[in-house]
């Protein structure tokens, strides 16, 4: 064993993991690093800035703050912090202007109707003039959207879709306020059938903060074979029912993503930009890391040494986790990275 397996290994220990949660991330390591070797790969989105340097992947919505759905652990309130286009053609002028700027790509989204739909059929022809005339990679938070959108979404030039799925009815319906399971299961048909890239999310203790329903939507998530996977953990928003909740732990975490890799060995996992940024945050991360995840977003000083101590090979990139890794999204060269990593330490 490595003299950096072993320090690991002693904060491991220190964290009173029992015997059967080191059994199961010992199997989830080794399947990782059996399908994906020892690369992890760091992000930066693009509504997050570290000193002077900013991800350049923005977040942009188009229905402003306006949501209709208001799921209880969101009521709207991560719509507020990105960047906001009044009509299609604010959305062309946008990210024209993000492209001259050297953006890499934008990751659009809003806020939901009453069934969980957003109005992409208003912006078909923006997208693909955005598409036909920048370089820019375009990812789409999808709703819940039919078959016939997914697939002009796709003809329009939106590469993928990202989808909330939930594990069961009553996280459907209580927390996302719709009218069952099905309206989920059908997009995500939908979006597997248009060829856009499936990235499912999972949000970690979505109902009040209890893990419930999340390996069912593991289990949901695998039969249609995605792109990634992106677990968040659920963050309490003032305004909203569950600012008061109490947050999964960081070995229940673990545990889901440990389950995740086994269940699915060959996509790569993403520990995403939701999740608290506390002690708890930081030892969900270094679990993560153990757990088999192969990317993390907005990372801490404690990941990137627990990574190298684990002999991880550390890659850099400043956009959604939901992308793969490209030499040109990482900066003007390979230090790029490592200037984002001592800016957050010092922070």
């Amino acid at each position: 064993m490595s003299r950096k397996r072993m320090k690991s290994d002693t904060l491991l220990k220190r964290s009173l993991l029992s015997v059967k949660d080191k059994k199961l991330l010992k199997e989830a390591w080794e399947t990782t690093r059996a399908n994906h070797g020892n690369e992890f790969t760091f992000y930066l989105p693009g509504m997050i800035r570290y000193g002077q340097r900013r991800g350049r992947y923005p977040a942009i919505s188009i229905t402003g703050n306006q949501c209709d759905l208001q799921c209880e652990h969101c009521k709207g309130k991560l719509l507020e912090p990105m960047i906001k286009v009044k009509g299609p053609e604010g959305l062309v002028r946008v990210t024209h202007r993000l492209a001259r700027d050297g953006i890499y790509g934008v990751l659009l989204t809003g806020g939901s109707d009453k069934e969980g739909r957003l109005p992409w059929n208003k912006y078909i022809r923006s997208i693909e003039k955005i598409h036909r005339e920048t370089s820019l990679y375009i990812s789409i938070h999808s709703g819940f959207a039919d078959r016939i959108t997914c697939s002009s979404l796709k003809k329009a030039g939106v590469s993928q879709a990202l989808i909330d799925v939930m594990g069961s009815k009553k996280a459907a319906t209580q927390i996302y306020h719709l009218s069952g399971l099905k309206p989920v299961l059908d997009a995500l048909e939908a979006i597997v059938q248009s060829g856009l890239e499936l990235v499912p999310h999972i949000v970690a203790g979505l109902y009040y903060g209890n893990i419930e329903a999340e390996y069912k939507a593991l289990e949901i998530i695998r039969c249609y074979h995605p792109k990634a996977l992106v677990i968040v953990v659920l963050t309490p928003l003032k305004g909203t029912p569950m600012n008061h909740v109490l947050v999964p732990s960081p070995i229940e975490i673990g545990r889901l993503i440990a389950r995740a890799r086994l269940m699915m060995p060959e996509v790569p996992i993403s520990l995403g930009c939701e999740r608290p940024r506390n002690r708890d945050g930081w030892l969900m991360e270094r679990l993560a890391i153990w757990a088999g995840a192969t990317r993390m977003a907005i990372w801490s000083d404690d990941a990137i040494k627990e990574a190298k101590n684990v002999g991880l090979t550390l890659r850099f990139q400043a956009t959604c986790c939901s992308l793969n890794y490209r030499s040109d999204y990482c900066g003007k060269n390979r230090e790029h990275g490592r200037i984002e990593t001592d800016q957050f330490a010092r922070s």
